[in-house]
This record gives C-alpha cells, sequence and structure tokens, in this order.
C-alpha cells in the first residue's frame, strides 16, 4: 500500500521506484489497463519518438485466422486521456523479446488479454509542468 496522498493505490512502492529512477527514452514493460492508466498519472511519455508506447504484433498466424484485440483498443483510449494522440507501434515478436528484455524494468501483471503486453517509453516534463 501506497502512503502518499494523490498516488493511485496500484502503484506499489517498489513500481514508484522504478518510475521515478527511469531516466528519458527508458523503456519499462508492463500489462493490465487500470495499471496503465495509474502509472500514466505520474509517468511523461516520450514525445520525440514515433510512438512511446508499443505493444507485439500479431503473429501471422493470428493474423490470418483474424484475431481480434481488444485490449488495445482500450490502451489506445487510454493514452490519449493521457494526452498521448499517437497510435500504439506494432512490433514484430522478437523485436518485442528484445525491447522487452532491454526494459528498464518489467511490471509482472495478472494481465490475460492477448497480446496485452505493453512497453513505454518514458519522456521529459515539460519546464511549463514543473511551475
Amino acid at each position: 500500500m501506497v502512503g502518499l496522498k494523490g498516488v493511485p493505490a496500484l502503484l506499489s512502492p517498489e513500481l514508484l521506484y522504478a518510475l521515478a529512477r527511469m531516466g528519458h527514452g527508458d523503456e519499462i514493460g508492463l500489462g493490465i489497463p487500470q495499471l496503465l492508466e495509474a502509472a500514466l498519472k505520474l509517468l511523461p511519455l516520450d514525445t520525440y519518438v514515433e510512438s512511446p508506447a508499443a505493444v507485439m504484433e500479431l503473429v501471422p498466424s493470428d493474423k490470418e485466422r483474424g484475431l481480434q484485440t481488444p485490449v488495445w483498443t482500450e490502451y489506445e483510449s487510454i493514452l490519449r486521456r493521457a494526452s498521448c494522440a499517437r497510435a500504439l507501434a506494432k512490433i514484430e515478436r522478437f523485436e518485442f523479446y528484445e525491447r522487452a528484455k532491454k526494459a528498464f524494468a518489467v511490471v509482472a501483471t495478472g494481465e490475460t488479454a492477448l497480446y496485452g503486453n505493453l512497453i513505454l517509453k518514458k519522456g521529459v516534463l515539460a519546464l511549463n509542468l514543473l511551475l
């Protein structure tokens, strides 16, 4: 439990510590929409990249059978509410795994949605937000 005012209860002390230690361009892998929403209250996303949020692209067999990924729509809605108008980047499966291995932090959640893993790239706080 977080004992601070205004900090979403989903953000554990360990996760808050990881978010605070991240530098510009560091990445974090996480799942679960509620956690994404909570993290975006604190984590500025990188505005200098094509997309600061990435998911794993469907493998060819899942594309061929028309697998749907409704969690992506939910992620995009949450990102828009956090002022990120850019679409989710779709990354090839093994490239996604490599990026996740290099991420600053990986958050294990109970997310069960297919293709629900997400990588976020941290940005910097705009000077006018610090005042």
